[in-house]
């Protein structure tokens, strides 16, 4: 019996503590910013790397090929 009197008090100040924690960091400002995490998915962030004109990848050629093609069967 006396294992559960120390397990409801450790769980009562590690409660209180976390409740300490979290009323500190409130009136800091932690948690004001709302919006910013929400919309900053629809930004992209990716850096695209600029090749010459002379080095095409791979995916560049099946466009262009796929380009002619369409070309002349217009």
């Amino acid at each position: 019996m006396d294992i559960l009197y120390l397990m409801i008090l450790c769980s009562v100040s590690l409660a209180a503590v976390f409740l300490i924690v979290f009323i500190v960091y409130a009136r800091k400002g932690q948690f004001e910013d709302d919006e910013s995490p929400a919309v900053r998915i629809l930004f992209d962030d990716e850096v695209k790397e600029k090749s010459n004109p002379g080095n095409k990848t791979e995916d560049e050629k099946e466009i262009g090929e796929n380009n002619k093609i369409e070309e002349k069967s217009e």
